[in-house]
């Protein structure tokens, strides 16, 4: 994992804005990486599939483009299943508080 600032990592951990929230086809919504790790643990795989397939890439685009996570964007791009998505993201957010309490 790449190095990452006390400033960085607190701003990937933090809420996005209101308007920025990523929405899913359950219903569920998201506003931080935290929460994205904890709904792919409760994800249905219909529902990973609806927004990670051949054509879309909605989970990694929201975390590149809204949060500003690439290493973990390019990670959800490998994930075939909510639970290796799960994985991914959890690790990241394990390393983030982790850079947050460096220096």
């Amino acid at each position: 994992m790449s190095n990452v600032t006390k400033v960085a990592a607190k701003k990937m951990l933090s809420d996005v804005p209101p308007e920025k929230v990523f929405w899913c086809c359950d219903g569920k919504t998201f506003k931080n990486v935290p929460e994205l790790a904890a709904g792919f643990k409760e994800m249905s795989d219909e529902t990973f599939r609806y927004h990670s397939n051949e054509t879309k890439a909605d989970f990694s685009n929201w975390v590149k483009d809204v949060v500003g996570d690439e290493e973990l964007s390019r990670n959800l791009l490998k994930s075939t299943t909510s639970a290796l998505a799960a994985e991914y993201v959890g690790n990241r957010v394990t390393f983030l508080k982790t850079q947050m309490k460096t220096k």
